[in-house]
């Protein structure tokens, strides 16, 4: 008795098992009909992952997931079996950056510049003070399944996505799931998969921050403000945002950089906090694939390719940029610049605007270098891996969700046809048409007339024609299981018909009419043992494009290097030698460099090794240095939203490629101070930058320099122009009191010891204070420049520079007394209220007081002849044109720290040198070779080279776009390549116009 008990309790627990396992905590309005969805998918070519292909194999799913795959797996008894002979069966696809069922919020206007401000959060809650930072969105509470862009996204081939609100400088979580039509606690399938990160502040409303550089500023304070609260400060309360940044660091962290320069951007804010981002990309990285892989990182790469511009019209074609159209040209080999560098990536559809272009854009990418087997890796396993997910996705193994392609022929290939995409185990047909192989002959009976019917062409589509001795042509419609076929004989026109019926395997039959108007019935019979036809004449092997060939240069435009100059021993002999040392000015006199730096001045020098250089009748002077400069920053120059603003960096928006660098070389400038704009009383930190065109933005950063940092003061700090504006201070006494706050929180802070918040912003205040950050200070009334003075004493600190100080003149004595240096303009005066009393005199008569005076441009265009601005004060004073040419030499490289570096020709200072046509005085003076650290950045003997180059690029890629759109490619208008340009008194996030000048995001075109 107790034998026989057995078997039934096994039995009843496998029974009970199932109930479990069917167990759901939603209500039936049914009868319940629990079913095992099993299916055997047999004589298959299957594709398990990027490494591994089983041929005639089979893939049997139960209840969503693998049962069991391989070439001898068994088939189970109460599987569907689907014959999938001459298929191919793939993973799905996963795409690890997407905002499928989720929507970001609209932004809505307000604030701004001229604008009342929003200087706090308005979302309701205990969150962060700043709306940007959303680390408690999580996309499992706001998505919901979306068929319609589901469809769009299984059709070409995805099955699984990672969404995440596209929303903020910290998004929040992603969710991994399924694109699915079931409800959505089924679809998902990990609802806290990654955190999230841009460079976008999306909706928020809040003034801050305006800019890329406030961007990083509060990312990164954000950080600083979770560590500290994590020790949960009583005087902090709650705070679900930096509670919620706090549980997500244990995510996989990713960061929307979207341009090459970014992803660097990302991940040194990653470093800086041990951070490793897996970094979305922009599409031209292989620009800088070098730079790209030293970040460590994965990668997220978009295809949304560029179109071809419609230049036919000569008008249209001026303003493209020489780089934009390289880069439609090369944007294709990027995902292969990835592989070739063996840098992990995953694959997007992000940025597409049409979604069904992806795949064709993959074709491209696989034709320009992209292995097949790299670009199915990046589109199943690697994704699958970053999100921890591998062990439920990516892959055709058992025990992973049944998310499979069927496809007519390899996935890649321009003539498959992905039939079906099966998502947890449930088919979604995309195809029905080239399922069953109908190429073959035919035995075609129309009422009791026999012909030959043949069926050409490639899978999925298909030709015919009635072959005899009068081929006649089948005009051949298949939709699904339904056909339609006109015939019109040449020689029997009273037979010409319309047919339409019914495939049912082999058989076709149905009904239709003749010309004449009588109803016929037809059955047509494939040839048995019959193998399939194609059509030759259209199945010729393609020409496979050609592989793009032209170079990267470094920078991406006319003007870059195929190879990075390299330094090299120079011996410049028999020039005019402006020394600016004790020395003076030798004539007929050598200069030898090595290593970079100047080892010999003198007459008769030789170096056999050195590259001779000759300079008879030509003049060398130590390069420009240009004290106050707004080129080479992107996304903007001013942080306009607060008052102190001391946190934001302009070295962390270092725009290498701004060609404003080449042309100053051309001027003979080899260092400038980059400095943040004047929109605030404390701006941001300044970056003094050697230009070094070509190099990245971390190569440009003048090594060992001190730091400074940007004050301002007058009309633009308190906002005359603005008749709305709540942003404190509107009045020039609010400018001062906004200094002694500032620094009495500073003082107050440095006073707090070890373990207090650490705050950025203060930091900076604190080391100016300790004399470790030095001041440069927009000014122009002298009220205003001896209060900024008296609060500078009163913390025991000085103001290094006062710059533009067209009314230093006047306290030329209290300035000298403060131990304070000038750098200003040469002429500029009545463009406003506070310049009416400037005078071309101004630099002499400050000088004359003993203060150390530069001449500054402030302007992209000036600083390539500030050569010349210098000489003006010789027109307009007595001063000498030694001390002319020092205000742009030795006196910046003095008021910059640097002087024992550069700014005079003097043994053992970096070779930074401008070899001259004439006087460097003088306005006929060319710059012919500019050197910095001894190599040779400018030539104006390959400039020429360089700009005949460029027109002869540019006309080969004009050719290629016209010839893309009379292919039949599609075209985008032809757009202005527009460059940005950085203005002191503007501000980036509004973009208006000021005083005249163009907004910075509008500028003139480069078509360099």
């Amino acid at each position: 008795m107790k034998k026989m008990r057995l078997p039934f309790v096994v039995a009843l627990l496998i029974l009970q098992g199932l109930r479990i396992n069917a167990q759901s905590t939603f209500p039936v309005n049914d009868i319940a009909d629990p079913k095992e969805g099993c299916y055997a998918f047999i004589n298959a070519t299957i594709v398990t992952n990027a490494q591994t292909t089983l041929q005639n194999a089979t893939l049997v799913i139960r209840k969503g997931k693998i049962e069991a795959v391989g070439a001898k797996a068994a088939v189970p008894k109460d599987a569907v079996v689907v014959d999938c002979k001459g298929k191919y069966i793939y993973p799905s696809f996963i795409d690890m950056y997407s905002d499928y069922g989720t929507d970001a919020p609209q932004r809505v206007a307000g604030g701004g510049f001229r604008g009342a401000s929003q200087m706090l959060s308005n979302t309701k809650g205990a969150y962060g003070w700043n709306q940007a930072i959303r680390s408690e969105t999580d996309a499992a509470k706001i998505f919901a399944v979306n068929d319609a862009k589901a469809k769009e996204l299984r059709a070409i081939g995805f099955g699984t996505v990672l969404t995440h609100q596209m929303d903020g400088i910290s998004r929040g979580t992603g969710a991994v799931v399924t694109l699915a039509t079931e409800k959505e606690n089924m679809a998902m399938l990990k609802e806290k998969a990654s955190a999230n990160y841009s460079f976008n502040k999306g909706s928020s409303t809040q003034d801050y921050p305006t800019s890329l550089m406030g961007c990083i500023a509060l990312l990164r304070q954000n950080f600083l403000d979770a560590q500290w609260y994590k020790t949960k400060p009583v005087t902090e309360g709650t705070n679900l945002s930096l509670q919620a940044f706090l549980d997500n660091q244990s995510l996989p962290q990713i960061f929307d950089a979207n341009d090459k320069w970014n992803d660097l951007r990302a991940d040194k804010v990653g470093d800086e906090f041990g951070v490793q981002y897996i970094i979305k990309a922009g599409g031209n990285e292989y620009q800088r694939i070098g730079d790209v892989k030293a970040t460590n990182a994965s990668f997220i790469v978009p295809l949304n390719f560029p179109q071809a511009m419609d230049v036919e019209d000569p008008a249209d074609a001026r303003f493209v940029s020489l780089s934009d159209m390289k880069n439609w040209e090369m944007a294709p080999t990027n995902p292969a610049a990835f592989e070739k560098a063996n840098i992990n990536f995953a694959l997007t559809t992000n940025g597409l605007k049409e979604t069904n272009t992806f795949l064709a854009n993959l074709r491209k990418a696989i034709q320009q270098g992209l292995s097949e087997q790299k670009a199915l890796k990046s589109l199943t396993e690697t994704p699958a891996t970053l999100l921890g997910m591998y062990d439920k996705v990516g892959s055709l193994e058992t025990g992973k969700l049944a998310n499979f392609l069927i496809v007519s022929a390899p996935v890649f290939s321009d003539k498959a046809v992905v039939y079906q995409n099966w998502i947890q185990g449930n088919k979604y047909l995309l195809k029905e048409d080239g399922w069953q192989d109908i190429r073959g002959n035919y035995t075609l009976v129309i009422n009791n007339t026999t012909n030959t019917l043949s069926i050409k062409g490639e899978a999925g589509k298909p030709s015919a024609e009635i072959i005899g001795a009068d081929t006649t042509k089948v005009d051949l419609t298949i939709k699904d299981k339904l056909v339609m076929m006109v015939i019109d004989f040449k020689k029997d026109s009273i037979h010409s018909a319309r047919l339409n019926g019914v495939i049912s395997n082999d058989n076709w039959s149905g009904t239709g009419q003749t010309v004449g108007g009588n109803s016929i019935s037809w059955i047509a019979t494939k040839t048995p043992g019959q193998s399939a036809v194609t059509d030759t004449a259209k199945n010729k092997k393609a020409e496979l494009p050609v592989l793009v060939t032209s170079p990267v240069t470094y920078p991406f435009n006319g003007y870059g290097f195929t190879e990075m100059p390299r330094q090299q021993n120079i011996l410049i002999k028999n020039a005019t030698i402006w020394t600016n040392e004790k020395d003076g000015v030798l004539a007929n006199s050598d200069v030898l460099i090595k290593n970079g730096k100047i080892a010999a001045i003198g007459k008769n020098l030789s170096d056999a090794a050195a590259k001779i250089i000759d300079g008879t009748g030509k003049h060398l002077s130590a390069g420009i240095i240009d004290e106050h400069s707004h080129i080479a920053g992107t996304g903007g120059i001013n942080e306009c939203s607060q008052s102190v603003t001391s946190e934001v960096r302009i070295g962390d928006i270092i725009d290498p490629e701004d060609v404003d660098i080449y042309r100053q070389l051309s001027g003979g400038v080899t260092s400038s101070h980059i400095l943040h704009g004047s929109c605030n009383t404390i701006g941001g930190q300044t970056q003094l930058i050697k230009l070094r065109w070509g190099a990245n933005a971390e190569q440009l950063k003048f090594a060992g320099s001190d730091p400074f940092i940007k004050f301002a003061l007058g009309e633009n700090v308190k906002r005359s122009y603005s008749q709305s504006s709540n942003r404190f201070p509107d009045t020039r006494m609010g400018v001062e009191q906004v200094l002694t706050d500032a620094f009495t929180r500073a003082r107050d802070y440095e006073a707090m010891g070890p373990g207090k918040r650490r705050d950025l912003k203060l930091d900076a205040l604190v080391e100016i204070m300790n004399k470790k950050r030095f001041i440069t200070c927009h000014s122009y009334v002298q009220s205003e420049i001896t209060s900024a003075m008296r609060v500078a004493e009163k913390f025991g600190f000085k103001v290094n520079t006062f710059t533009h100080i067209l009314e230093g003149y006047k306290v030329a004595d209290k300035m000298k007394a403060h131990g304070a240096n000038a750098s200003t303009f040469s002429d500029w005066w009545s463009y406003k209220m506070e310049v009416v009393d400037a005078i071309p005199q101004n630099a002499y008569l400050m000088q004359k007081e003993g203060i150390n005076v530069a001449i500054n441009s402030d302007d992209g265009e000036m600083a390539r002849r500030l050569n010349q601005e210098a000489a003006k004060s010789v027109k307009y004073t007595d001063m000498s044109e030694e001390d002319a040419l020092k205000m742009v030499t030795l006196n910046p490289a003095t008021m910059l720290h640097v002087a024992e570096k550069t700014g005079s020709i003097k043994t053992g200072k970096d070779a930074d040198l401008v070899l001259w046509s004439d006087n460097p005085l003088s306005i006929y003076a060319k710059a012919e070779k500019t050197i910095v650290d001894g190599i040779v950045y400018y030539d104006i003997e390959k400039d020429k080279l360089l700009r005949e180059g460029i027109a002869k690029e540019r006309a080969r890629l004009i050719q290629k776009m016209i010839g893309a759109k009379k292919g039949g490619e599609k075209t985008s208008p032809a757009t202005p390549s527009f460059r940005e340009r950085n203005y002191c008194e503007e501000d980036h996030h509004e973009a208006k116009t000021f005083w005249g000048r163009i907004d910075n995001n509008k500028l003139s075109t480069d078509n360099q």
